[in-house]
């Protein structure tokens, strides 16, 4: 082991040296990037982009205004058929009740079948617990409340 430990410092060791006529020169300088724009260029850039937003705004506001009045105008103008179809369902349900109640009541002397129990001549719109008492509680629960079953 001796001899090993002798010859490893016998080796000469080789140290790093600069290269022959030295380094190049050092750049410790400072180098700022060139501007590309000024301060007045940037803030007239800004304004452009702003006034070109306010722009394309008021067209968007203008175009969802015209839809919203062509939305409204398609309602107003199927609302009567809308209208009619609703009459024509209530007058539905009440034949379907009217004839219940003749068969209920047929043996009951002096009944008159649909007899309103409001004492005037003009038309009073039933109120849903007199169209759908012979409908299950949920329909009447749908249609008084609003319930609505997504099964």
């Amino acid at each position: 082991m001796a001899a090993a430990g002798a010859a490893g410092a016998a080796r000469k060791v080789k140290q790093d040296m600069p290269p022959p006529g030295g380094y190049g020169p050092f750049d410790y300088k400072r180098h700022l990037a060139r501007k590309r724009f000024s301060g007045y260029s940037l803030f007239a850039m800004g304004i452009a982009v702003f006034a070109y937003g306010c722009y394309r705004f008021k067209t968007w506001n203008r175009e969802r205004k015209r839809l919203h009045i062509e939305d409204l105008e398609a309602r107003i103008g199927i609302l009567p058929f809308l209208i009619a179809e609703e009459d024509r369902r209530l007058l539905r349900i009440l034949r379907e009740n009217f004839e219940e109640e003749a068969k209920i009541m047929k043996d009951v002397p002096g009944w008159q079948v649909g007899e309103s129990r409001f004492h005037t001549t003009r038309w009073v719109p039933p109120l849903p617990d007199e169209l759908y008492y012979l409908y299950p509680q949920s329909v009447m629960d749908q249609a008084t409340l609003g319930y609505q079953n997504y099964l």
